[in-house]
């Protein structure tokens, strides 16, 4: 098998089962990186069938993660990155986003579907009976997470009750990365006043998820009123010079208060993630 020596790939021989010791704590990490509870022990590799079984063993690593041709799945996503890989239901049909969720569920305790149709939550709903679905964010969450000890509750803040559909999405993901979240709905800067009577919710935050459609004003209002980092999110929301959510996004990334970051049209998943790393660090 291949392993990496010095950032470059080298071949090491295991046709013998003296050869497996050596190398043992580096297929336990493998191993783990899958969540593999079958790796035998070490004194089984030195005996005559060690070798057929190791290479049975590693081939089952490298082809856990295809599915049929139609994915190659990243199980190893949350301990490079520090977050699980979401399935992006759009344009999957519902029997390959099901396949794809029960192998991540036999892997890690829950997994967070984005994107779904009406068929697709249907469909998730009949496999799964442990499971959190938000229609107008078009999320179903299967399973229980983790939660992350000791970490401060993320606002996510909307513009319009329009927006809602992508605030939602952001609640879930913050969900399935253990992190606790509420919602503040409708505080535009139409009606100001809306949103100064939520401050004392927001100057605690180390983080705030501010979602906003029509000229996406809000988060540069927001972001000169506390001291938290304010990632906004432009949403598609508004009449024709809106351009589906370029006008905001825009206005976001040309904003005048400092602090402010801005992700992709219609992003709470993308918000979500960025927030859940932010609000982890700042606690450590």
């Amino acid at each position: 098998y291949q392993r990496r020596v010095h950032g470059k790939l080298v071949d090491t021989d295991i046709s013998s089962g003296a050869g497996f010791a050596p190398h043992y704590a580096e297929i336990q990490r493998l191993a783990a990186s899958f969540s593999s509870p079958s790796l035998p022990s070490k004194e089984s590799y030195c005996t005559a069938e060690g070798p057929s079984q190791m290479r049975c063993y590693l081939e089952g690593l490298r082809g856990s993660s295809r599915l049929a041709g139609f994915a190659n799945l990243d199980f190893d996503r949350s301990q490079r990155t520090g977050v699980p890989e979401v399935v992006f239901a759009e344009g999957k049909t519902s029997e390959q986003v099901c396949s794809i969720a029960a192998q991540f569920l036999g892997r890690q305790p829950s997994v967070l579907v984005t994107r779904c149709s009406p068929a697709c939550i249907e469909s998730l709903e009949d496999a799964f009976p442990t499971q959190q679905r938000q229609v107008m964010g078009r999320t179903v969450l299967i399973g229980v997470p983790e939660p992350v000890a000791d970490v401060t509750p993320v606002p996510i803040l909307t513009g319009g009750t329009s927006d809602l559909p992508v605030a939602e999405e952001a609640l879930a993901t913050l969900q399935y990365l253990g992190q606790p979240a509420f919602l503040v709905p409708d505080v535009g800067v139409a009606g100001l006043y809306r949103l100064l009577a939520r401050l004392d919710d927001l100057q605690t935050a180390n983080v705030v998820v501010c979602i906003a459609g029509m000229e996406g004003a809000l988060p540069a209002a927001v972001g000169g009123l506390i001291k938290a980092v304010v990632i906004a999110v432009p949403t598609s929301i508004g009449y024709g010079a809106n351009f589906q959510g370029l006008a905001p996004l825009l206005g976001m990334l040309t904003s005048c208060s400092p602090g402010c970051v801005c992700v992709n049209i219609d992003n709470g998943f993308g918000a979500a993630v960025a927030a859940a790393k932010i609000n982890r660090l700042a606690t450590c």
